[in-house]
């Protein structure tokens, strides 16, 4: 009792006392457990320099006691219970977007009745000449089962396979570029469908006479579409559909056959461009037989199949094409090497590049991903990112790819999960523009050019030239913290050092 009381109460009695060898390992570990478990450690760095009458314990002694102190000193700290997840926001469903109507009460919807019907007749003229025909679908699932569900209807009307042509543009041009221009005049065609490729105001798609129908869903005003062309679009009818739901819409109604051979291929385009979890309920038409046929899965799946060779570096669009217009279901394009191919290496590039750091604005609104890949995978990464990045300042994702297109920069912006539901909506065509306009110098909006700031207000982007794209970045003030005005923050106080330390105690018994 003697010697425990000793123990408790003056460890530097303990360390004068007489212990022999194997009373040493014993005394620490009571020494441990009698509440001290943060001096033991310390004491027995302390024999060193003291009495030659102690002999130290051994290494394999040491470490149990070292263990019982750790094992005290686990069980004294509080357990804290877990952080609650933030709740992700609340997202409302696209088909519950408010509708227009019109004069009668009736929703407008896919797009405004008079362009349907001159859409129709359009083409029950175009079948009815049997003459040369160009359909321009864009490269995209969208674009590409649009254009698939055209042709399946202009074959059912009664045109001749052989009149019908496709172009499918090279990678990073648009139907305005000369060279497009002459490819599809080399076609001679005497009617043109341009599909999906979103709209401007701009000269006839070809120099020769030709009659034009664009079928389009992208943000454009009444102006942007090509001089003495016909139009239909569904981007002032929300919810906005996609190309291949208004061309189904539009091609329904002229064939029976139309909704059995060409139903998955709309679902596979609106799948494409508004995600699998799309909701198929009104305004949207009921699509539960085609998915009872096909499965949500087996479309889904050919969504990315079809989607990948795009986004290669090779950019094999027309693969894509071509296994899409012989497919008569989604399980014939599962099965194709090229395709698999081609998601593989999408696959890798993706997962290359998806985990760039994100820079900020200064008002913390833009977050911006520079990558360098010759794949078209910044579209992808600015999806991914929307769905995981949040803040409550945060509003428009940039994704900036360097190695696209020689001299260029294509980047690709998103609406953030966390801004999709406030009260202002989000408008990125907006407010790239507004960047813009902010430049010092005033002529950066010209020398950004017409390829930017396209799309829709929730999905848009622009091919620029790489100086002006610094240009532009320099505006957002990337990296640099926003100044905070007021009364300078206060210094923080030094944590205060303890006086009374174990060095400090033997020291002060030894004197």
């Amino acid at each position: 009792m003697r010697f425990r009381h000793c123990l408790h109460h003056h460890p530097l009695g303990f360390m004068r006392a007489h212990v022999n060898y194997t009373d040493l390992p014993r005394a620490l570990t009571c020494f441990a457990l009698r509440g001290r478990p943060n001096v033991t450690k310390r004491i027995i760095r302390q024999l060193n320099t003291c009495s030659s009458n102690i002999r130290r314990p051994t290494k394999l002694e040491a470490r149990s006691i070292y263990q019982v102190e750790m094992k005290r000193s686990a069980s004294s700290i509080p357990k804290t219970t877990p952080r609650a997840k933030k709740p992700r926001p609340e997202v409302p469903e696209y088909h519950l977007t408010p509708s227009i109507r019109d004069e009668s009460g009736e929703i407008v919807w896919p797009a405004p009745r008079e362009q349907i019907e001159r859409a129709r007749d359009f083409i029950r003229e175009c079948v009815s000449a049997k003459k040369k025909t160009l359909i321009v679908p864009d490269k995209d699932a969208d674009g590409l089962t649009s254009g698939a569900i055209l042709q399946k209807t202009l074959i059912l009307l009664g045109l001749e396979p052989d009149s019908i042509s496709a172009h499918l543009l090279q990678k990073g041009t648009n139907i305005h570029d000369e060279r497009e221009r002459a490819a599809m005049a080399a076609c001679k065609p005497d009617y043109i469908f341009v599909l999906d490729q979103g709209s401007r105001k701009s000269p006839p798609v070809i120099d020769a006479p030709h009659k034009a129908l664009v079928i389009d869903h992208h943000w454009a005003l009444d102006e942007d579409f090509p001089e003495g062309s016909q139009h239909v679009t569904a981007c002032n009818s929300p919810p906005v559909a996609t190309s291949s739901l208004l061309t189904y819409h539009i091609c329904n109604e002229l064939h029976e056959e139309v909704q059995s051979s060409c139903d998955w291929l709309c679902a596979m385009g609106t799948h494409g461009d508004l995600g699998n979890t799309l909701k198929w309920e009104p305004p949207f038409p009921d699509m539960k037989a085609t998915f009872k046929t096909y499965t949500k899965k087996a479309v889904n799946d050919a969504v990315s199949l079809i989607n990948a060779p795009r986004r290669t570096a090779t950019y094999g669009v027309p693969a894509a094409w071509t296994a899409l217009i012989t497919a008569s279901s989604p399980k014939d394009l599962l099965q194709n090497s090229s395709l698999l191919a081609a998601r593989a290496e999408v696959n890798a590039e993706v997962e290359r590049c998806t985990h760039t750091a994100p820079k900020f604005s200064s008002d913390g609104k833009i977050a911006v991903f520079r990558i360098n890949s010759a794949a078209q995978v910044h579209p992808v990464i600015a999806t991914r990112w929307a769905g995981h990045l949040q803040s409550p300042k945060l509003e428009v994702i940039l994704v900036a790819n360097e190695g696209y297109l020689p001299g260029m920069v294509n980047f690709s912006c998103r609406i953030p999960r966390s801004a999709r539901a406030r009260e202002r909506p989000v408008n990125i065509i907006e407010t790239l523009k507004d960047i813009a306009a902010r430049a010092p110098n005033p002529t950066l909006r010209d020398r950004l050019g017409e390829s930017f700031a396209r799309g829709h207000k929730e999905a848009s982007g622009g091919i620029v030239p790489k100086v002006e794209f610094e240009e532009f970045l320099d505006i957002l003030e990337i990296g640099k913290k926003p100044e905070i005005s007021g009364s300078p923050k206060k210094a923080k106080a030094a944590p205060l050092k303890q006086a009374n330390t174990l060095t400090n105690y033997f020291s002060k018994q030894a004197s």
